[in-house]
């Protein structure tokens, strides 16, 4: 059980690193990556994650997936729907506060085909109180929507590594509740 917990906390943790962390430094360089999370949480969208967190047991898989209709976000971890006590607009203040506060870079990578069309891949480096991340996300040209990310992050101490991949998709999206 504890180590459920741990996957939960840590599964929490990347998310919030991963919508939240922004720079003061490199902004321009991480612009496209910072619009795509705002767009994802502004646009109906469904996106399933799966993550491999370290615990004293081994390592822990847990699956969530997060729903962000037009009006509520929910989020179902290890089978459990719930809906988001955060409103998206709150969502996107903190991830604009957490802009001013951060230390990332990104670099456009390449350009590669998705599921048939064409996305620009980013790579994002961010260190904080929190950790250590590195992250692969790729952008849909022409929307500007993220269509997947791959997350590594080191928080140090008994949380120790985690790696979180994530897919979005944006077509019939509704409510699970």
């Amino acid at each position: 059980m504890q180590h459920v917990r741990l996957a939960e906390l840590t599964l929490a943790v990347a998310a919030i690193v991963s919508i939240h962390c922004a720079p003061a430094f490199g902004a321009d360089s991480c612009q496209p990556v910072f619009d795509a999370l705002t767009k994802v949480v502004s646009t109906p969208s469904h996106s399933y994650s799966t993550q491999t967190a370290s615990s004293l047991d081994g390592p822990v898989t847990t699956h969530e997936e997060t729903i962000y209709t037009r009006e509520k976000t929910y989020r179902r971890v290890n089978d459990k729907w719930a809906e988001s006590p955060l409103t998206k607009g709150e969502i996107l203040e903190r991830e604009q506060g957490n802009r001013r506060h951060g230390n990332a870079t990104c670099l456009l990578l390449r350009t590669e085909a998705v599921n048939g069309e064409m996305a620009d891949v980013y790579s994002m480096r961010n260190e904080s109180a929190v950790g250590k991340e590195d992250a692969w996300m790729w952008i849909l040209r022409g929307t500007g929507l993220p269509l997947r990310e791959e997350l590594d992050v080191d928080t140090g101490g008994t949380a120790g590594k985690s790696h979180l991949s994530t897919r979005y998709e944006y077509g019939n999206v509704k409510s699970p509740m």
